[in-house]
């Protein structure tokens, strides 16, 4: 299950990204590696950000992993219009439901610009998920990571540290943190993850659902 970022922060503009938003970069990654990684997983998408009634329950599962999905991930992401706050906890949680992490293998990849911002915790989140999933692994994409140390809805955030605490999911799963900063690092992160791992540095597993 793909976990997309579609929190208003997206649609920021970065100093040295002339006009590109974080969202058109991260549709140019998508566009560019789906036709590749498709063949290798079934793939579905939840996102979070826009169409809440409030700012922090904007959480939209698009569609359940299928064969070829490339192309309706691209077309999903592409409709997308930032929106709202980073529920990121509840939005992985919600994938790791859908996947039925607790009696069959899964993989959540998710792909975030921030920290959370709607009070989970990420954390003890990761934690509760290891515990109980047959064989849960998630990986973290961190894309052009921006901080709030001192935000009171993300209790977990050490203000001492520039990390996103995001990287929990991963660390407490087994899974990867990738940090990006352009399309070409976020392409490889997203084949080196969603992708088939034989084609990746990360080594060799066998065909999983994510």
């Amino acid at each position: 299950m793909l976990v997309f970022d579609g929190s208003s922060s997206m649609s920021e503009v970065g100093f040295d990204t002339g006009i590109s938003t974080r969202i058109d970069e991260a549709r140019q990654a998508v566009a560019r590696i789906m036709p590749q990684v498709e063949h290798f997983r079934r793939i579905g998408l939840l996102t979070y950000g826009p169409g809440g009634a409030t700012s922090c329950t904007g959480l939209q599962l698009h569609f359940l992993p299928q064969p070829r999905a490339g192309e309706r991930v691209a077309q999903e992401i592409g409709a997308l219009e930032p929106s709202g706050l980073t529920p990121l906890s509840a939005a992985v949680e919600q994938a790791a439901e859908v996947l039925a992490y607790r009696s069959q293998p899964a993989v959540v990849v998710l792909v975030t610009d921030g920290n959370e911002t709607c009070g989970g915790r990420p954390c003890t989140l990761g934690r509760a998920l290891a515990a109980a999933g047959h064989d849960l692994t998630v990986h973290v994409i961190g894309f052009r990571v921006s901080v709030d140390f001192f935000t009171w809805n993300n209790p977990e955030q050490d203000p001492h540290s520039a990390a996103t605490v995001a990287r929990c999911l991963a660390d407490e799963t087994g899974g990867t943190f990738v940090s990006t900063e352009t399309v070409d690092e976020l392409v490889e992160a997203l084949r080196e993850t969603v992708g088939c791992p034989l084609i990746g540095q990360f080594g060799t597993a066998p065909r999983q659902t994510g």
